[in-house]
């Protein structure tokens, strides 16, 4: 009997407790080790999951703890020195989005993952959606043509606090681009993976609150590849529930989907995905429920298979350091006023250029 792989979560907040109970319901893994951010949390952990070592402190759970899989579920400014630790030890790594909150310590991570062949997954598990994936086939398959134009929209209910109000202090989350949009920027450039990497980018945005005028609650961001294809990212937090739009039109056809739920997080979702091939129209089905909460136990599947057969990521660093740069373009692009060239603003920000 092959043994179940070992993972080690550092985080223990709202999404870190799904992290755990997906760990703990995938057959092949175990959960052997968690690092929670405070003593009623860590008190949570230890009931749900009483065969796991609880920490305080997640850089001495990486040191102590022997397992396959760090799965790093912490507030994004600490990303960089938990997993460059974790790669040093010798582990797979599963990192949550963004990968770092600056260009500087994205590399540093790439650099850290390449030194021992590449052992890091980054947290777009969109891309493992039963239907979010299932459009990215379906462009493989050629049956829309070349893809011309992607529109990712969402509009939902103001963001969490995150545990001990991380997610609405900028020292710690960095951009609030990189919060939601991210996985839009990831899903947009993966559609158009063929047409290039992304050569400008403008975006615009604005708030209700004047004590947090950096945090938009309406944002939007066009950019272009190289062959003239280009994708609109927008989201609003201003608005109710959580309802995401993904369209694509391609030489060919095109393709419409949609997913609908009170919260981001539930279980019961509305979806569908129709697509158009030029001469017939059809609905999709989905071979199983769409939503992050589903997304999330095939991410941890796919960590398993990484470990087990040395697949590789569905999302590496490079990903990563792309879904990032672009969001940090983003905010740039904001405070300058104007369209900025991809290149130029990441060779900026990589001699430590402002931002």
């Amino acid at each position: 009997m092959t043994a179940p792989v070992r993972f080690a979560l550092a985080g223990y907040g709202a999404w870190g407790r799904y992290h755990a109970m997906s760990i703990h319901d995938n057959p092949d893994a175990e959960l052997v080790a968690v690092t929670a951010p405070s003593e009623a949390s860590r008190a949570a952990a230890a009931e749900a999951h009483p065969a796991a070592r609880i920490y305080a402190d997640a850089a001495e759970m990486i040191a102590e703890v022997d397992c396959d899989v760090v799965d790093i579920v912490t507030p994004s400014h600490t990303h960089r020195s938990l997993a460059e630790a974790a790669l040093a030890a010798g582990r797979f790594v599963l990192l949550e989005k963004p990968m770092a909150t600056t260009l500087e310590d994205c590399r540093a991570i790439a650099q850290a993952a390449a030194a021992v062949g590449g052992r890091l997954a980054i947290g777009h598990e969109l891309r493992l959606s039963s239907q979010w994936g299932e459009i990215r086939r379906i462009i493989e398959q050629g049956t829309i043509g070349q893809p011309q134009y992607v529109l990712v929209e969402l509009s939902r209910k103001p963001y969490r606090l995150g545990a001990d109000g991380w997610r609405y202090d900028q020292a710690r989350v960095g951009s609030w681009v990189l919060e939601e949009p991210i996985h839009f920027f990831d899903l947009a450039r993966w559609y158009l993976r063929e047409s290039g990497d992304p050569v400008e980018l403008v975006a615009y945005a604005n708030s209700r609150d004047a004590a947090r005028p950096l945090l938009y609650d309406n944002f939007s961001a066009m950019f272009r590849c190289g062959n003239g294809a280009y994708a609109v990212v927008s989201q609003t937090l201003a608005a109710f529930e959580h309802h995401q739009t993904v369209k694509v039109s391609g030489t060919k056809g095109a393709l419409w989907a949609g997913w609908s739920g009170a919260l981001d997080r539930t279980t019961e979702p509305t979806a569908f995905l129709k697509v158009f091939d030029g001469e017939r129209l059809v609905e999709e089905p989905l071979p199983r429920a769409s939503g992050e909460v589903f997304e999330l136990r095939e991410e941890i599947a796919a960590c398993v298979r990484c470990v087990r057969e040395g697949v590789a990521p569905v999302a590496d660093a490079r990903d990563g350091l792309w879904s990032a740069g672009l969001c940090l373009l983003a905010e740039e692009s904001i405070r300058q006023g104007k369209t900025l060239q991809v290149a130029d603003l990441l060779d900026t920000q990589a001699r430590g250029g402002e931002r």
